[in-house]
């Protein structure tokens, strides 16, 4: 496999691509209207569970009870902890008894969810960015950070800050790094349907 290093270049070709995307700018501008300006707090049960449903839908989040992540959500009483850009916070939407019973790790999920109030603070993390960055890892020695370590959301955006750094892409945010290892890991690993 040959992975093009991420640079300069390289981000703004993906960022070009990105805005190409109809289907993705419109889906992300219809989040942002309403996560920051229909629905920006997060203490009411009707306007969490119409949030959490639609990114459900829209990043197809397989959760089939939006209900009980919704209740979870408003329960953390997380609006000023987002205000300070508390990363913590995003372990902790995560991790959701459903229906009272067995805890389920929505992970990917909670970062969807903290991102799409504060794009910049809150970077995304999926199976596409988590393989990219294992690989560049592995060949780059970018970082050293385990498997795991991605899953812990204070290590995440680290090892994000130590790859913008490590690759020289400071002039870009981390909403801008994480469209361009989405796209780049959707590209290089591809997910395989039998």
């Amino acid at each position: 496999m040959n992975v093009i290093t991420p640079s300069v270049s390289i981000i703004q070709e993906y960022l070009r691509k990105w805005d190409s995307l109809e289907n993705y700018v419109l889906q992300e501008s219809s989040l942002k209207k309403l996560f920051t300006k229909t629905y920006p707090a997060n203490n009411n049960m009707d306007d969490v569970l119409i949030k959490v449903c639609s990114l459900n839908d829209f990043y197809s989040t397989n959760i089939y009870s939006p209900f009980f992540v919704a209740k979870h959500i408003v329960t953390l009483n997380i609006d000023d902890r987002l205000k300070r850009n508390d990363l913590e916070i995003v372990n902790e939407i995560a991790k959701v008894k459903m229906n009272g019973k067995k805890e389920i790790n929505f992970y990917s999920f909670a970062t969807k969810y903290c991102s799409h109030h504060k794009p910049e603070i809150y970077p995304i993390y999926d199976s596409y960015v988590e393989k990219l960055l294992m690989y560049l890892k592995k060949r780059d020695k970018f970082f050293q950070f385990t498997k795991g370590d991605l899953k812990i959301y204070s290590q995440y955006n680290r090892i994000l800050l130590e790859f913008q750094k490590f690759y020289g892409l400071e002039a870009y945010n981390l909403k801008d790094i994480d469209r361009y290892l989405w796209q780049a890991g959707k590209d290089y690993f591809p997910k395989k349907y039998n």
